[in-house]
């Protein structure tokens, strides 16, 4: 039995294959995918600056299907609807035993370090399988990048009443500005793009806005009547606008990077040890937090259909996905049906 496959085999470069249907092992549910989220891991992967990957590969770990397979003894039977947490942990390492597989130290995140979803069928162990009850298709898509910024916002801890930046309004940044504010954050987007900070207000209930720009620190010291922020989210995948959050800080603040580039990252410490300054690295997200976004989901705290953007079949993607990455396209979240 074969499957369309696409195939990333070289930065700029994607192929529909035909490739056999895998067989699950024992302990693994072969999983009939039906949506794919696009997110900028991938728009990454395809420009060839995403610094964790070899090629080829098959993207995709936004993931959201069907049961086709499940093992003996599974909660799981065939035609559960279902997502996927795609960080592969060893369950073992340091950091697993810390209840943090998010970081484990051997991870195999599907469409990064191993194969992912752009695929008709795919195997996976069953520990990283979820039913997706209550929720449609296309919003289990949407679980993984909005845990993404759930895990974030839990980081850092927002309380009530809290100043809460947060710098770039892609996918990430929309995520993390959403469960700030629904932590009770006083919430502010900057942005270079006055669509994003549109639907930032709109859409999430931004309590304001900022464009990007000469006058950007004036604008949010303004915001702020001087004290900048409690915290701050960088959501940006740009090593200069990571260095410049950290004068976005206020005195006894937290930065939190939720960005990850293949760059070193400087800054000030009279600065950083004037302010005191708690410097929170942000990465992928835990079951709590697929949790919390589905819970979210169910209550309507989510505007999942303002999220969801664009769509293209899997044989589309080829040829969507680079317009996909300009600015007019205007994409929040694009889903990919299988």
């Amino acid at each position: 039995m074969m499957m369309d496959t696409l195939v990333c085999a070289a930065p700029g470069q994607l192929v529909l294959e035909r490739r056999p249907i895998p067989e699950r092992a024992d302990d693994e549910v072969l999983i009939r995918v039906r949506r794919v989220g696009v997110c900028g891991t991938d728009m990454h992967i395809y420009r060839g600056t995403q610094p964790f990957l070899a090629y080829p590969r098959v993207m995709g770990h936004e993931l959201a299907g069907e049961v086709a397979q499940a093992p003996m003894g599974s909660d799981l039977a065939p035609g559960d609807p279902v997502y996927v947490m795609p960080y592969m942990s060893c369950g073992t390492c340091a950091a697993c035993r810390k209840a943090k597989p998010n970081c484990c130290m051997n991870i195999q995140v599907l469409g990064v370090h191993r194969d992912g979803g752009m695929a008709e069928y795919l195997a996976v162990p069953q520990g990283f399988v979820r039913k997706a009850d209550g929720i449609s298709l296309d919003e289990a898509a949407m679980i993984e990048f909005l845990a993404i910024g759930a895990h974030a916002v839990r980081r850092a801890a927002i309380t009530p009443g809290q100043s809460v930046l947060v710098v770039g309004a892609g996918p990430i940044g929309i995520a993390a500005a959403l469960f700030a504010k629904l932590q009770g954050g006083i919430v502010t987007a900057l942005d270079g793009r006055q669509d994003r900070l549109d639907f930032c207000r709109d859409h999430l209930g931004a309590d304001h806005v900022a464009a990007l720009g000469e006058g950007t620190r004036q604008a949010l010291s303004d915001i702020t009547d001087g004290d900048f922020f409690d915290v701050v989210f960088d959501a940006t995948g740009n090593p200069k606008a990571m260095e410049a959050g950290f004068a976005y800080v206020g005195h006894g603040g937290t930065y939190v990077l939720i960005s990850v580039v293949g760059a070193d990252i400087t800054f000030s410490d009279p600065e950083f040890h004037k302010r005191e300054t708690t410097l929170l690295g942000s990465r992928n997200a835990t079951p709590e937090d697929f949790d919390a976004v589905v819970e979210a989901m169910k209550a309507g705290k989510v505007p999942t259909k303002a999220l969801n953007t664009h769509a293209a079949t899997l044989a589309e993607v080829a040829q969507a996905l680079p317009g996909w990455m300009e600015p007019q396209a205007g994409v929040i979240k694009a889903i990919v049906s299988c």
